[in-house]
């Protein structure tokens, strides 16, 4: 798809999740690569919008509050004057802001109920995957019978979801060569966070940092057992003598509080940042450590995009679809069971999450051990 002119002003509506957010980085680059001169302008949730503070892609964002209406989302849209919108995410509401708009070429994914909307509805692309959520009396089957699994999930290298938005900016005359997700956080944000959570006096001692991130917003189906992250975070902490950094949301207070406590001894040396943290100052400390051991979630995005290396329980969900970072990066471990009914796609595990309990502490605290010792030479390789 060619333009004479080149447009202007292009907004791209960008998508709800942090971690779908991240992953949409690599087709903003390859936009902004194409489109040198033209002013690009972001619409995102309001809870994303300091994400993009910084980033080269970005000129402008224009945010919305959970809640607002279409109708105002529109109007706020109209007097930007965009000549072309791509839109990431494949709702009709995502369609039908750009179309109230008046923006004369509106590009996103074919789906049903909004294509009228949109004056180019782009098909599925060759080795798109469908993330199938099997019914109860399927996964009861599999566990019952493994050999019905004939092939097991095993979808295509380039089945990632960032593919699927390299995919769309292809059809703009952008290049759809992959590239790693990226994030952008400053020196002085990195002090600042430093200074106010207290981790100065740490830093002169020359403890390492280490994040944990055992929360997940999508659903229990995706979390590793507390009691895994604390011994795991017991014995990683006697081996290397770190200083974990707890990170999660205002609705993982409960758990991180819970495995704060089991971790605090007199010698121990921890921060609970759960729920203290503002997106920028999560960014800026998820960029001071040297390794994320995390859940499959969107701090799991963010640290692979800042170069921090993540260690990741995956269950319900498909590294290979969702996994961080360019797939195939060395410096991140991705951990898997093998039972026959992961990957499910489900917020809650139906049966007994043999997936997530087939992962063992030793299991993880081997993985960061090697990760951040992998980080280190490619450090010093530097």
């Amino acid at each position: 798809m060619s333009f004479h002119p080149p447009p202007r002003r292009i907004l791209v509506r960008g998508v709800n999740w942090l971690g779908d957010a991240v992953m949409t980085t690599p087709a903003l680059m390859r936009l902004r690569e194409k489109y040198r001169t033209a002013h690009l302008t972001l619409l995102a949730p309001e809870k994303l919008r300091d994400l993009w503070r910084h980033h080269p892609a970005v000129d402008e964002v224009i945010s919305f509050a959970a809640g607002e209406g279409l109708f105002s989302v529109g109007r706020k849209l109209r007097a930007g004057r965009f000549d072309l919108a791509l839109v990431l995410p494949n709702s009709p509401r995502s369609a039908m802001e750009t179309w109230l708009a008046g923006i004369p070429q509106r590009l996103g994914y074919a789906r049903s109920w909004r294509n009228g909307f949109l004056t180019r509805a782009v098909p599925p692309r060759p080795g798109h995957v469908q993330m199938r959520k099997p019914t109860i009396r399927e996964i009861r089957r599999l566990i019952d019978d493994p050999q019905m699994v004939t092939s097991g999930f095993k979808p295509p290298t380039t089945a990632h979801q960032l593919y699927e938005y390299l995919h769309l900016v292809a059809a703009l005359g952008a290049s759809d060569e992959p590239m790693p997700p990226s994030l952008v956080v400053t020196v002085a944000e990195v002090e600042a966070a430093k200074q106010k959570f207290g981790l100065l006096e740490s830093l002169k001692v020359a403890r390492p940092f280490f994040g944990l991130n055992p929360g997940a917003e999508y659903g229990p189906a995706k979390r590793w057992p507390a009691e895994r992250f604390i011994a795991a975070a017991r014995a990683i902490q006697e081996r290397t003598n770190c200083e974990w950094l707890i990170f999660g949301g205002k609705r993982d207070t409960a758990l991180a509080d819970g495995i704060h406590s089991a971790l605090r001894t007199p010698h121990s040396a921890l921060h609970n940042l759960a729920g203290h943290t503002s997106l920028r100052e999560m960014v800026a400390l998820l960029k001071l450590c040297r390794v994320l051991l995390t859940n499959d979630t969107g701090p799991m995005h963010v640290a692979a995009a800042l170069g921090t290396p993540v260690v990741v329980p995956f269950g319900s969900t498909s590294p290979e679809l969702t996994g961080p970072g360019l797939p195939g990066d060395s410096r991140h471990r991705l951990l898997k069971s093998d039972a026959p009914c992961s990957p499910c796609f489900l917020r809650e595990c139906p049966i007994d999450f043999r997936c997530l309990n087939g992962i063992s502490n030793e299991r993880a605290v081997q993985a960061v051990l090697e990760a951040v010792q992998a980080g280190h030479r490619t450090q010093e390789s530097v």
